[in-house]
């Protein structure tokens, strides 16, 4: 099994340790699979976080086991210093209940952002009243906590769905915070009119899954690794970060070929580490 780079003690300390040398610079911490922690002036924000084994608990003996391949980086329970979490759709390695539950004991003010067209089933799968979470959709004005600010972008997993509302289920978010852009797509593949739409922001990092689509694992896919690159290099993005890999034996792929595009479109990027820190 893959080890983190930093795991546990060592990556709380590095937490810490970070934010009080250079509170300043925007601090970016890959979890695993689409879970990054980011941290800027001692405020803290977490994306997708998947931080248990629920899922490798649920389909155990199935057709489909999702047996883990990298270890837990870190039990959810010790993120005592949350400010806002968020989850781009209701896949449990995307809003997993073992996770948020006990992140929400050790947060309780915590704000929880999900699409509007999801509040319903996340508030079910957490054990809270809807009126908990904190709903966003698409081309609604910005969401402020703290100093992050969110919106909200469709994303197609692998299809663009929308509720009788005209809500997306599936969502990625664009992050300001110090001066600088993050976009996390959550789950997509590329559809028509997705570059054009990043473009009105100047995105610093790009965090997209390269995991690709392939019927016969039975699972929505994503981006490739050349569609990744692609797409970074379309809206010109100053860094992309792959992701949704080394998670699950049957639903992953080696970060190789995302690289080679990568250099192949000259398109920056940074493959991380689970466990691992990158500073902007």
């Amino acid at each position: 099994m893959i080890k983190p780079l930093l795991q546990d003690d060592a990556l709380l300390a590095d937490v810490r340790t970070a934010s009080a040398a250079r509170p300043d610079q925007l601090h970016v911490w890959w979890l695993g699979q689409s879970g990054f922690l980011v941290a800027w002036e001692h405020h803290y924000l977490l994306i997708d976080p998947y931080l248990s084994d629920s899922l490798t608990k649920k389909y155990a003996n199935t057709e489909k086991p999702h047996i883990r391949m990298t270890e837990l980086v870190v039990a959810p329970e010790r993120l005592d210093f949350i400010n806002v979490v968020t989850s781009s759709h209701n896949h449990t390695d995307h809003l997993d209940g073992e996770t948020l539950i006990p992140l929400l004991a050790t947060n309780p003010d915590l704000p929880v952002i999900v699409s509007r067209a999801n509040v319903e089933f996340a508030a079910n799968r957490m054990q809270v009243r809807a009126d908990r979470l904190t709903p966003i959709r698409v081309d609604d004005s910005l969401i402020h906590v703290g100093p992050f600010a969110f919106q909200a972008v469709p994303a197609a997993h692998e299809a663009l769905e929308q509720d009788a509302n005209g809500d997306y289920k599936c969502i990625g978010l664009i992050v300001e915070v110090a001066g600088k852009t993050i976009y996390h797509s959550g789950d997509c593949i590329p559809y028509a009119g997705l570059a054009e739409r990043l473009r009105q922001w100047e995105i610093n990092v790009a965090m997209l899954p390269i995991n690709g689509r392939d019927p016969a694992r039975g699972v929505p896919g994503n981006f490739t690794g050349q569609e990744a690159a692609e797409l970074g290099k379309a809206i010109g993005a100053g860094l992309v970060i792959p992701c949704h890999y080394d998670m699950f034996e049957f639903n992953t792929v080696s970060p190789d070929g995302f690289e080679e595009a990568a250099r192949g479109v000259e398109q920056p990027y940074r493959v991380m580490m689970c466990g691992g820190r990158l500073d902007l």
